[in-house]
């Protein structure tokens, strides 16, 4: 826990600091952390692995820097931060299945989500602020069966042979997102994990540039130069033209300090149509 400022945090996300550990204060905590903290790649991207998820360095960057960070680094730092304020926080790992057919090769276990403890809960609850576009936007009981309607669309969890599988409901159709597992990933594990989704020369997150954030009413993502709002069931894409269009999106929509990046603009403009 040594390096985490959970001032600091607060201050970021624009929240005053819960006095007890309550549900309420954690769905208010994942609220103002969606429309505050941005899901971005830019360090793997630009040849910057990240492999040191401890609370100083996530502090450094995502407080401190207002950068953002994908699922290792936003969940990782909402994990010590939770810890700090009295929930029990286990952190899992996930296979991504989103977007990708039944008969697809399997995925690697590289997703990082929250098992959390509220002090007077029955059950725990799953939370995940790193899932980019499609993240959960309010914390749901972890069990299996019943719909659960976040701040956005309604989600459910089913018994899946690894754990769990998480669904959304979209336009009326349940889409699977990740499945996971109950054991709780030592820091060690995860490390692993988060240094193979920077550095592997074909991973996702190294050959294409994302950023998505959700706001109380909208989700907003983007993906080389391709913007896309979600809002009210309703859709707009917005084709950007040049790598500096995108600049202004990152800088300007999502938030994000670019300096002691190097040239980000050059690197965006390889991968706009990735």
């Amino acid at each position: 826990m040594d390096g985490i400022d959970t001032a600091g945090y607060f201050a970021r996300i624009k929240l005053a600091t819960p006095a007890a550990p309550t549900l309420d204060a954690l769905r208010d905590i994942v609220a103002a952390h969606n429309r505050s903290i941005p899901f971005e790649n830019l360090d793997p991207l630009m040849g910057i692995p990240v492999h040191d998820l401890s609370a100083a360095a996530l502090t450094a960057k995502l407080v401190h820097r207002r950068r953002g960070g994908y699922c290792y680094e936003n969940n990782g730092l909402l994990a010590y931060v939770l810890a700090d304020l009295g929930y029990g926080v286990d952190r899992l790992a996930g296979r991504v299945v989103w977007m990708r057919p039944p008969d697809a090769p399997l995925t690697g276990l590289t997703h990082n989500v929250l098992a959390v403890t509220v002090p007077g809960e029955t059950d725990r609850f799953l939370v995940d602020v790193g899932f980019g576009g499609q993240t959960l936007s309010s914390p749901i009981r972890l069990v299996a069966g019943p719909v659960q309607q976040t701040r956005h669309e309604p989600y459910r969890l089913l018994e899946h042979p690894e754990g769990f599988q998480l669904q959304t409901r979209i336009r009326g159709e349940w889409l699977p997102l990740y499945q996971f597992g109950l054991r709780p990933q030592p820091l060690i594990d995860l490390t692993i994990g988060s240094w193979y989704s920077s550095t592997y020369p074909t991973a996702v997150f190294v050959v294409g540039l994302s950023a998505a954030l959700v706001t109380d009413t909208a989700r907003w993502g983007l993906r080389g130069r391709h913007l896309a709002i979600h809002q009210g069931g309703d859709t707009e894409k917005i084709r950007l033209a040049t790598a500096a269009d995108v600049l202004e999106q990152l800088t300007g929509r999502f938030g994000i300090d670019l300096s002691g990046l190097g040239d980000v603009e050059a690197r965006v403009a390889q991968v706009l149509d990735d």
